[in-house]
């Protein structure tokens, strides 16, 4: 196993995901337990639930709560020891929770920072007294009730599509991994979220309708299963069926498969399903050791990095119009000449994995023990979209990027060509990069170099030019070192 180094120069074990868990948002489980038998069957599966977590010596608790909606950017707290008491907008007749977490600050800015290098807008939040959503307490109060593991809280997004809330996740597993961190992912959240709108007697609690119910079991089916990508897939019709709103949809889904990789084979147990107050709520563990139910079925497209665009205002109707939204752009004639395919001769590399090339050559060529990659941008393949924008549009008129997200985009690009070839990122011996902007993106370049390319140690030229064949800002000239011929 690959190892990272931590802080103090010591190595350390990748991080990993150990666990993911669902459990519902309301009060009722922590203040009214025992005034209705099934609210009483969930406290009784938190309790479970939290055994299990310390029973897989998990060191961090990562919770995306539905209670915490923003609409700025992402925001993550950063208050190592919050303390307030939570009382629930509609529920406060069932009391207050007095509330005192334990907070990885370090991993939060971290995080924050991770958000940023992946195009995401994301913040901070490390104001004491600001108060913590009921959906997080609930669940950091039974599943973490000594305060004995660390935890991280993130906020949910109002305006976030799919690809957006799986950037965040792949944002927050970078974290995890360089820092060591055995991580359980948790998601506070309800399934049907259709609540009665009077106060009911707790004893005549149940399932807002019969509708709701069958697609709740349907959704528990799936994640028993294990079939966590499979739950994200059903958010393409289940919206209008159970009529859930915005801040909820089904970005929960969404983040937990981008934690857990999009895998659809993952060893899922569903240890409670009741209705508070008439929304659908249920405990699920989800282990990260395969099941039988088969390899994923990821038919979304993938994305690396956020470009920023929503669609929101182009949006008609409810969010599912925008779930297979990716944030890569359509291919567009703007983006520059005519692709090619790429070269194919003696001792050529190319990969599908990369975008296509605009003239007549390679992606790489073999000589002796030595690569040579031709200049590689930061376009993505298949839709010729560049990650933080072009820097003109067709007419030529300057528009605002993201130098960051290019150079991230061209560093993926030089390893996915290095790794067709049997090498890794780790072979790069000398890089020659061109800026067509120096004055404005050097810095932001150079911030992502020390974070990726500088820690493999190449040596480095970097130029200004006037420009480069399609509209972006950041390309790379890669001499490697060849994986020995087997």
């Amino acid at each position: 196993m690959a190892r990272a180094e931590s802080q103090g120069g010591e190595r350390m074990s990748d991080g990993e995901l150990v666990g993911s868990y669902i459990v519902p948002v309301h009060p009722h489980t922590v203040l009214a337990a025992d005034q209705n038998e099934g609210w009483g069957r969930l406290r009784d599966a938190f309790e479970e639930a939290a055994q299990r977590i310390k029973d897989s010596d998990a060191d961090l608790l990562i919770i995306y709560s539905t209670t915490w909606p923003s609409i700025i950017g992402h925001q993550i707290i950063a208050d190592p020891n919050p303390e307030w008491v939570m009382v629930d907008n509609d529920f406060h007749d069932l009391g207050s929770i007095p509330y005192s977490f334990n907070i990885d600050e370090n991993f939060a800015h971290a995080w924050n920072q991770a958000n940023e290098n992946r195009g995401l807008k994301s913040r901070t939040v490390a104001y004491h007294g600001f108060p913590i959503d009921v959906g997080s307490v609930v669940a950091l109060k039974l599943l973490n009730p000594d305060n004995a593991i660390p935890a991280v809280i993130v906020s949910s997004n109002v305006y976030a599509n799919r690809a957006e809330t799986t950037v965040l996740a792949k944002a927050c597993m970078d974290v995890v991994k360089a820092t060591g961190r055995k991580a359980v992912a948790v998601t506070a959240m309800s399934l049907s979220n259709r609540m009665f709108t009077k106060p009911i007697d707790p004893k005549d609690d149940k399932i807002h309708s019969l509708k709701d119910d069958e697609w709740n079991r349907k959704i528990l089916e799936f994640l028993g299963e294990g079939r966590l990508e499979d739950v994200g897939q059903l958010s393409r019709t289940i919206h209008r069926q159970i009529r859930v709103n915005k801040v909820v949809a089904f970005k929960p889904m969404w983040w937990l498969s981008g934690m857990n990789q999009n895998r659809n084979n993952l060893t899922g147990e569903v240890l409670a399903y009741e209705a508070i107050h008439g929304a659908g709520g249920a405990v699920v563990h989800l282990d990260p050791a395969a099941s039988g139910a088969g390899d994923k079925e990821y038919d979304e497209d993938d994305v690396e990095y956020f470009l920023g665009e929503r669609n929101v205002l182009d949006a008609q109707g409810d969010e599912t119009e925008m779930v297979s939204e990716t944030v890569s752009a359509k291919p567009s004639n703007s983006n520059g000449p005519a692709l090619w395919e790429p070269t194919e001769s003696k001792d050529s590399v190319n990969s599908a994995a990369a975008p296509k090339p605009v003239g007549a050559y390679p992606h790489a060529r073999r000589v002796g023990d030595l690569l040579y990659l031709s200049g590689v941008g930061p376009r993505q393949p298949g839709t010729n979209s560049i990650p933080g924008g072009p820097i003109h549009d067709a007419d030529g008129k300057p528009l605002e990027y993201d130098i960051k997200a290019q150079t991230h985009a061209v560093v993926q690009n030089i390893t996915r060509i290095l790794e067709e070839a049997g090498g890794s990122i780790d072979d790069v011996l000398d890089v020659t990069s061109f800026l067509v902007d120096m004055d404005r993106d050097f810095k932001g370049y150079n911030e992502v170099w020390a974070d990726t390319l500088g820690k493999v140690g190449p040596t480095r030229t970097t130029l200004a030019i006037r420009a480069l064949p399609t509209p972006i800002a950041v390309e790379m000239k890669v001499i490697a070192k060849a994986p020995a011929l087997e």
